[in-house]
């Protein structure tokens, strides 16, 4: 098939999930693509700028587009051409949190909502994100003065379902790329998370601040991307920690990025918003043990078996577990192999399956109701 892919904001995790798609699919993916930066105006805007630019829509047999373009604008804007439509979501504007002292701007809420009405068919990227926005919908409905429309989320609940995204995994390290040197340096610490307020680092930095109170002995390497000025948190730590954090920043090339991961010994998270985990599967896969928060989408990705060792349940439990791994970092070799090959599910090479499948599958099937068949 022909595939039209529009990305809004073509970077980080939108940008590898979008090129990966495209490397590994049996269809033909075009990608039309806006920078990743301005995520407000790109949500009201990029529709208006891409319809013009798109290339003949009788080149292809469906549209894919994420959720931070504007579907129901699109739509619009194309008439009266009509190709099947499906939109992922990576995210939304229902759900995610809230800076301190911001208020959530519900024009973006609802463009979320038209642009799921607007699509054949709505994909989100876990079954934890998909009930989360599910849930809210019904109460940010209600936030209207009148004139309520009770109807969209029984609408939007008929065309959404859940599709997990793929991961590109690094090759393993050779024998001579792991050497018994590594082995005598202290454990080292994983933070592989973009260096905002979503992500919780103020958690994270607690708990280090805790092992390095109680004297325990660890490196830190900070990776992840940070598209402001570096946050007052990442600073203080630098200052607190010293010499303990081993890296600080994004690194510099993908290889450089693995290489670290491959060296870790845990990865953490703490954040307040995760609907799947990429940098957490990645980690994972190269031999992390991950110590990450139960909720969100951790215990979905997490096979069951696990929860009691690698999940925790607040602040206290993190540093205990932290203690535990520190203190018999070479007690986990059994769960760490396991835990890698239950993450290899997430490979592209074994996604990349279900999404053509599902790709084909809409391309052919009957257009849904319009809305004015919605009673």
């Amino acid at each position: 098939m022909r595939i039209l892919y529009l990305e809004a904001y073509f970077g980080g995790s939108h940008r590898a999930f979008a090129e990966g798609l495209q490397r590994h699919s049996r269809h033909r993916i075009e990608l039309v693509t806006l920078p990743d930066r301005f995520w407000k105006w790109r949500m009201r805007g990029a529709a208006l700028y891409m319809a013009p630019r798109i290339p003949p829509l009788e080149r292809f047999d469906l549209i894919l587009a994420t959720n931070l373009l504007s579907m129901a604008d699109l739509r619009a804007l194309l008439a009266p051409a009509r190709l099947p439509t499906v939109v992922y979501f990576h995210e939304n504007q229902l759900t995610y949190p809230v800076a301190t002292g911001d208020l959530r701007d519900v024009h973006f809420g609802f463009t979320d909502i038209t642009t799921a009405l607007a699509a054949d068919e709505i994909w989100f990227n876990s079954a934890s994100h998909r009930d989360a926005f599910m849930a809210a919908l019904p109460a940010f409905v209600q936030q209207m003065p009148d004139a309520r429309p009770a109807w969209v989320t029984a609408a939007i609940a008929g065309k959404a379902s859940v599709l997990y995204p793929g991961c590109d995994f690094p090759p393993p390290p050779s024998s001579e790329e792991t050497s018994p040197a590594d082995q005598s340096r202290p454990p080292l610490i994983i933070w592989n998370h973009r260096w905002e307020f979503d992500k919780n680092p103020e958690a994270f930095f607690e708990s280090l601040y805790a092992l390095a109170a109680m004297g325990r002995r660890f490196e830190v390497a900070l990776l992840g991307e940070c598209f402001q000025d570096q946050p007052k948190c990442f600073l203080a730590a630098r200052k607190r920690l010293g010499a303990r954090i081993v890296h600080f920043g994004f690194a510099p090339s993908l290889d450089d990025y693995h290489r670290w991961l491959q060296r870790g010994h845990v990865v953490v998270s703490t954040a307040l918003q995760e609907n799947f985990g990429l940098a957490v599967v990645e980690a994972i896969h190269c031999g992390c043990l991950p110590l990450l928060p139960h909720r969100l989408s951790y215990p979905e990705i997490i096979p069951d078996r696990f929860h009691d060792l690698c999940l925790y349940a607040d602040q206290g439990d993190l540093t205990a577990k932290l203690v535990h791994f520190l203190d018999h970092r070479d007690s986990f070799a059994a769960e760490k192999r396991a835990l890698q090959e239950a993450m290899a599910q997430y490979a592209w090479a074994v996604r990349v399956v279900e999404f053509d499948d599902r790709l084909e599958a809409a391309a052919i099937a009957p257009a849904r109701a319009a809305i004015e068949d919605i009673p």
